[in-house]
């Protein structure tokens, strides 16, 4: 289970989004449930995977009929499971097709990506087909993208116990 909070400003003003991504074993997307508040109005998506089938709201995503993975637009949070899939991997690269929620537009559309490893063990090198966007992202060890060029910064911390 993935659970973040994201914080930012874009042209409709302030959001403040809260989402809970659950997985199966495999790390493939089972349900995505996002709520919270972006500039007075009320946010709440509620995502669904039923083996091939996505529904959004309870409306059928068959454009997305197949994918396996959820990305949700506005954080890299959820590059967290293809890079776990490419860890628990022997292998040097993976490609995945996850549903990609834009937002605010709140529409699932096909992201084909792929995730390849470098010499470097905290840098992926990522792809994007539909989008043409490629960029080596640098990772935390613990799987959790740190810097998305062009796109996003962050960092990882940990409360204190």
């Amino acid at each position: 289970m993935l659970i973040g909070h994201a914080r930012f400003r874009d042209e409709d003003g302030f959001a403040a989004l809260d989402y809970v991504v659950r997985c199966d074993a495999q790390w493939d997307t089972l349900i995505a449930d996002v709520a919270g508040d972006h500039e007075g109005r009320t946010i709440k998506i509620h995502i669904v995977r039923q083996g091939d089938v996505w529904l959004c709201n309870d409306v059928p995503q068959p454009e997305v009929s197949g994918a396996r993975d959820i990305d949700l637009s506005f954080t890299p949070a959820t590059n967290l499971m293809p890079l776990w899939k490419l860890s628990s991997l022997d292998a040097q690269e993976i490609a995945v097709c996850a549903a990609w929620l834009r937002y605010p537009e709140v529409t699932l559309q096909r992201l084909d990506q792929s995730y390849q490893r470098t010499r470097f063990s905290s840098r992926f090198r990522y792809s994007a087909t539909q989008t043409g966007y490629k960029a080596d992202l640098s990772v935390h060890n613990s799987g959790f993208v740190t810097l998305y060029p062009g796109l996003w910064e962050g960092e990882v911390t940990h409360a204190a116990p």
